[in-house]
């Protein structure tokens, strides 16, 4: 746990007064770090889980950015409640109001915009009329409390190489040869490994401690169903000292998936990745993070080469005109 604002939120929570006995609402403003720090199972998300799951979450207004005095970071206020009414019950409320600002007439260290009473009132009206079915706006969204879960999903897949087959991989074994070692990679791959030991062979007669005759390469074939212990004895029945092991396995990749909840898992994967899997497990617990960002994100088209080629030689011109005063 790292982030010591949930932390305090939870405090405030705790103090909440029963349904029974009053309503009781909150309003912290926080920066960008408690909407999704932390992965899942971790405090952070654990802490959202708890209110979001509690349904305590009312809305979240993303506010514009350079408002304080010592930094220019973006804010967001938390609104929470424990007497929701039945429009807002299961549902979380988000305004975007980064643009809802004035300059100030005149900086005051990071602080350069300000909220008026007009922009108040903008907030205001939005959060108030924003959970009626017919109300549009594109500065506000409404989401259920589950669309914010996730499931992270620990997947292995093939890699392929240059001819669209399973790519094989030889390297050095950069682990400690051991018995154990070895029933792990037969676990995890479940192909056949194969391992090309170099050991240093002891003199004829010579006990521990003895000088060694020479360097030896010995081969190991692992597959799915040897014994990994008896096979690796075997191999180094004699006590001959291991110099140095590479060797050759299909090559898996190991990644983490972030899906969201309701999504078919297999589907997902299939669609996604789109390379044969061999294995998948999804985390005990499921994740929740809060990403106003992307749920507002609009794409903006880059400008055509025309025009940025245009800009670039207006700039040239100006460049050279300076270059030329300074000469005079």
């Amino acid at each position: 746990m790292n982030d010591g604002a949930l932390l305090f939120l939870q405090t405030m929570l705790a103090k909440l007064k029963e349904a029974a006995k009053g309503e009781s609402r909150i309003a912290i403003i926080f920066n960008g770090s408690p909407l999704s720090n932390g992965d899942c199972g971790s405090g952070e998300s654990e802490i959202r889980r708890w209110i979001l799951e509690n349904d305590w979450l009312d809305a979240i207004v993303m506010l514009p950015d350079q408002l304080f005095y010592n930094t220019g970071i973006f804010t967001y206020v938390w609104l929470l409640r424990n007497d929701k009414p039945a429009a807002h019950r299961g549902r979380v409320m988000l305004i975007d109001a980064r643009q809802q600002f004035e300059k100030e007439p005149k900086s005051f260290g990071n602080k350069r915009n300000r909220i008026t009473d007009v922009h108040r009132a903008w907030i205001e009206t939005r959060y108030r009329d924003g959970w009626q079915p017919d109300y549009h706006d594109e500065q506000l969204k409404i989401f259920r409390c589950q669309d914010f879960a996730y499931h992270k999903v620990s997947v292995v897949f093939w890699q392929f190489d240059e001819n669209d087959q399973p790519a094989i991989l030889t390297e050095p074994y950069e682990k400690a040869f051991t018995a154990a070692n070895l029933r792990k990679e037969q676990e995890f791959y479940d192909s056949e490994l194969i391992f090309r030991v170099r050991v240093a062979t002891p003199s004829p007669g010579g006990g521990k401690g003895a000088a060694s005759e020479g360097e030896a390469l010995r081969v190991l074939t692992l597959t799915p169903r040897d014994n990994a212990t008896q096979k690796f004895k075997a191999l180094l029945a004699d006590k001959a000292e291991v110099v140095a092991v590479e060797w050759t396995h299909h090559h898996y990749v190991r990644d983490d998936e972030y899906i969201p909840h309701g999504e078919d898992i297999a589907a997902f994967l299939d669609r996604e990745i789109a390379k044969p899997i061999i294995r998948w497990q999804d985390s005990p617990q499921l994740g929740y993070e809060i990403l106003p960002n992307k749920y507002f994100y609009r794409y903006e088209p880059p400008k055509p080469a025309k025009e940025l080629l245009a800009e670039f030689w207006r700039l040239e011109k100006e460049a050279e005109k300076m270059l030329e005063g300074l000469a005079q």
